[in-house]
């Protein structure tokens, strides 16, 4: 009859009364995801998303690689629907995975029954086409043990579908189910990968970046702006915020001890993202900290750097060593983009012995110098906004 995608829905199908919200939310995205490709039809039945092209020009190639990365769908692949009739499923396995069949050096047929009107169970129907399969190829025999294809077939309520092994998806929840938060955005490996995992969680998110022009120039933020960009095959559109941040460091500089430059420049950091997420009716902050890592990431250091906010910061690379964050990087496209040699702001004024172990009421006593609301509103209010 027709060539489709299949989506298999992932955690939706453990939501209970509220899985129609999350189902809802899922298929929009999807709309969205496939607006480049061409017209197609979007509906849900029984856990399972069905994208039917509605036109010769749609371009399935380019459609099935893009919902690759659409959060919430566990795994997806192409198929072709026929009647749900065992001969007219077993004629159209041998025409729709032809060529698959014939590349194969070994195969197995599994078929699920949803529709239990039908009139043959599961293991009788993948014995039925399994058969007229190994006759019409010959070259490529029956293996239920370690097959090199995996025949799929579905009897569902519409019709039965017939396809291959299918892909992996991205996985998670689908964006904007679980809310709206920040992430502080730099040009680093980090924070990209963690607004990633954030997103996976079904989380909508609004990236912060920091701008200390002159002294990290143009380029660094153009490197920025490339990887919202990578981030939004996979998160959605992403309405880039850059805040003006030199002015804040160069009284930090000027004012304060140059042991608490790092932990004061992150306060204000936080104090100003947290701003933006209440301005935006977001529920959390995300960053990419990592224990450890560097000497505003140890224990301490962060709990001063929270104290400023007024909502919760979710650090999920909090547990990951480098190797780990780069190998996810390399998966979701930002590695590349992030090792461009251009600098961002937190290497501006860094401090040559930092406190390892700041306290709150030091870090306190050392922002006595600056005024630290003015700062916020000049930043706040000087921030530029990305196109909607």
């Amino acid at each position: 009859m027709y060539d489709m995608i299949l989506l298999k829905q992932g955690e939706i199908v453990l939501k209970g009364l509220n899985k129609k919200a999350f189902e809802q939310k899922l298929m929009a995205n999807v709309q969205r995801r496939l607006r480049p490709f061409g017209p197609f039809r979007v509906y849900t039945i029984q856990s399972t998303v069905y994208v039917e092209p509605q036109s010769e020009a749609a371009d399935m190639d380019g459609a099935f690689e893009a919902l690759k990365s659409v959060f919430g769908v566990v795994s997806l692949t192409r198929a072709a629907a026929c009647a749900k009739d065992a001969d007219a499923i077993a004629q159209k396995a041998m025409e729709y995975l032809a060529p698959a069949m014939r590349a194969a050096k070994s195969f197995k047929v599994e078929s699920r029954r949803s529709d239990k009107r039908f009139p043959m169970t599961s293991i009788q129907l993948s014995q039925y086409v399994g058969g007229l399969l190994a006759e019409a190829f010959p070259d490529t025999r029956v293996d239920v043990h370690h097959p090199e294809l995996t025949v799929e077939l579905e009897v569902r309520d519409l019709a039965a579908y017939v396809h291959s092994d299918p892909c992996p998806g991205a996985g998670g929840m689908p964006v904007g189910s679980n809310g709206t938060a920040v992430t502080l955005l730099s040009g680093g490996i980090d924070s990209p990968v963690s607004s990633w995992m954030i997103a996976k969680r079904g989380v909508r998110l609004i990236p912060v970046h920091f701008y200390s022009f002159p002294y990290t120039g143009v380029a660094a933020k153009e490197k920025v702006e490339a990887l919202t960009r990578e981030l939004s095959a996979w998160c959605g559109h992403l309405r880039l915020c850059v805040v003006p941040f030199t002015h804040i460091q160069e009284e930090i500089r000027d004012k304060c001890p140059e042991e608490y430059f790092t932990i004061l420049m992150r306060r204000f950091m936080m104090r100003i993202a947290d701003r933006i997420a209440r301005d935006n009716r977001c529920g959390a902050l995300v960053t990419g900290e990592n224990l450890g890592q560097v000497a505003s990431q140890t224990m301490q250091a962060m709990a001063v750097t929270e104290e400023v906010c007024t909502l919760p910061v979710l650090r999920p690379l909090i547990g990951f060593d480098k190797e780990e964050i780069i190998r996810l990087a390399r998966r979701i496209g930002t590695f590349e983009t992030s090792i461009l040699p251009y600098e961002d702001c937190c290497t501006v004024f860094t401090p040559r012995h930092p406190e390892l172990r700041p306290s709150v009421e030091k870090a306190r006593e050392a922002e006595a110098a600056l005024d630290v609301e003015a700062l916020v509103e000049e930043a706040v209010m000087g921030t530029e906004y990305g196109k909607l």
